[in-house]
C-alpha cells in the first residue's frame, strides 16, 4: 500500500513518522509532496525519490492521499492535484473546515475521510475525531482507522458536523491545557518558587491529575471533591474559579473555536 503525504508541516511530519515507526507502511511506499525543501529532512527513512515539490504523475500511482495543509491553501492545491487523482484512491484530510462535499467537488474523489487530530499525536497520545463519505466501506474504513490509530486513539462519528465540535475540544484542546498550566506556573513563581519548580509542580500534577481519573470510575466533578475539603484550601481556589463564571468562560471559549472551525469551511 503506497501512501503520500500532501504537506510536510508538523501533522504531515508525525503521519510521516507513526506509519513508519508502526511498519504500516514500509519507507519505498511512502511518499511526501511539500514545496518548501528541506522540511522532510528529519525523516532520512524516506528515498529522495519518494519526495517531490511539485504535483506529478506519481501521484496517480498512490492508494492512500492525506491532506495536511492549511484550509486556506487548498483551493490552489486542489487544482494542481485535480489532473492525478484516480477513482479508487483513498483521501484522508486534517484540514480544519473543509468539509467532504467541499473536497469532493474540488477534486472529483468520492473515497475521503475527513479527521481532527490534535498535537499529542506527535508522541503517539493524540486524539483523532473522524468520519467518512458513504463511498468508503467497512474495510476501506478500517485501513484509515488503523493508519489514524499509529497517533493514538480516534473516535468515528457519522455526523460531519462533529468534526467541527472536534477541532474546538480536542484539537485545540492542548492550547487550553497550555494555558492553565502557564497561569499555576506564573502564581508559583509568584509565590516564591523558583522557574524549574514551579513547572515540575505544575507539570506533575497535571500528569498525576489525568492518570488518576483514567484509572478511576469517577467524574471529574466525584474527583474534585475529593480534593476539596469543607472550608479548606481547594474550596478556596474553587470558590475564586466560580466567582469570576470561569466555568462559563472556558464554554463560551469553546463555542467561539467552533463557530471559527465553521467558518474556515465556508
Amino acid at each position: 500500500m503506497k501512501v503520500l503525504i500532501v504537506g510536510a508541516g508538523n501533522m504531515g511530519k508525525t503521519y510521516a513518522r507513526s506509519f513508519l515507526g508502526s511498519r504500516f507502511i514500509q519507507p519505498q511506499d511512502m511518499y511526501i509532496l511539500e514545496r518548501t525543501a528541506g522540511s522532510v529532512a528529519s525523516i532520512p527513512e524516506i528515498p529522495a525519490d519518494n519526495i517531490h515539490r511539485s504535483a506529478g504523475s506519481f501521484i496517480s500511482a498512490v492508494d492512500i492521499i492525506i491532506l495536511s495543509v492549511k484550509p486556506q491553501d487548498f483551493p490552489v492545491l486542489a487544482e494542481k492535484l485535480k489532473p492525478f487523482i484516480q477513482p479508487g484512491q483513498m483521501l484522508l484530510s486534517i484540514m480544519a473546515g473543509i468539509r467532504i462535499e467541499a473536497i469532493n467537488a474540488a477534486l472529483g474523489a468520492g473515497k475521503i475521510v475527513r479527521a481532527m487530530p490534535n498535537l499529542p499525536a506527535q508522541i503517539g497520545m493524540g486524539m483523532t475525531v473522524f468520519t467518512s463519505a458513504s463511498a468508503i466501506d467497512k474495510k476501506e474504513l478500517f485501513i484509515m482507522q488503523n493508519l489514524i490509530n499509529t497517533t493514538g486513539k480516534s473516535v468515528y462519528v457519522e455526523d460531519e458536523n462533529m468534526i467541527d465540535v472536534a477541532t474546538a475540544v480536542s484539537g485545540s484542546g492542548p492550547a487550553y491545557v497550555y494555558y492553565f498550566m502557564q497561569a499555576m506556573i506564573e502564581a508559583g513563581l509568584k509565590m516564591g518558587f523558583t522557574l524549574s519548580q514551579a513547572e515540575l509542580l505544575v507539570n506533575q500534577t497535571f500528569m498525576g491529575a489525568v492518570h488518576l481519573h483514567n484509572q478511576g470510575e469517577l467524574t471529574c466533578d466525584e474527583w474534585i471533591k475529593r480534593v476539596a475539603s469543607k472550608g479548606g484550601t481547594t474550596e478556596a481556589a474553587l470558590n475564586v474559579l466560580k466567582g469570576h463564571s470561569v466555568n462559563a468562560n472556558i464554554i463560551e471559549a469553546l463555542d467561539a473555536a467552533f463557530e471559527r472551525a465553521k467558518a474556515l469551511g465556508k
